[in-house]
């Protein structure tokens, strides 16, 4: 199984590359954690932000795999703890496909792209530097593989 984590935004910092690289590299081949990134697209103070949003989430719908889960971020999705998220990680691996993770831009996702989800998952009531989310995405779905694994990196 695959982790496809689909993300707006390509020009990244290096210890954003870094931070994310540092966790994909941990992952074992049958739980591969992928990043596809797309670029944002042009934001100006005149710019119709619904239709960028509703443009970026289009791009990174067809950017998914075919026959993958697909799951977005989204501050009103669900919370998970780490116990919660290894069985959801559990789950996807169980069910023989691969799993797309979407990330919307900072306006987030389009209603549309949101209702094609097979769930939303919030990382947090707090908000992140758009940035930053990849990273914290990639630990925490490490740290999920890691409990299932009975893996020394998770320690409750």
């Amino acid at each position: 199984m695959k982790i496809h984590l689909i993300s707006i935004g390509t020009k990244m910092p290096a210890w954003v590359n870094e931070g994310f690289s540092e966790y994909a590299k941990r992952f074992p081949p049958e739980c591969a954690l992928n990043l596809i990134q797309v670029p944002a697209l042009k934001r100006s103070k005149t710019s119709d932000l619904r239709r960028i949003v509703d443009e970026e989430s289009h791009i990174l719908l067809s950017k998914a795999p075919a026959n993958t889960q697909l799951l977005g971020l989204d501050v009103s999705g669900e919370r998970w703890d780490t116990a919660k998220l290894a069985i959801e990680l559990e789950s996807w691996m169980s069910s023989g496909m691969d799993t797309a993770i979407l990330i919307g831009g900072p306006e987030g996702l389009s209603a549309a792209c949101k209702q094609r989800m097979r769930k939303l998952w919030s990382l947090s009531a707090l908000t992140f530097p758009h940035m930053l989310v990849r990273v914290i995405a990639a630990e925490a779905l490490y740290r999920a593989w890691s409990l299932l694994a009975n893996h020394p990196y998770h320690r409750e």
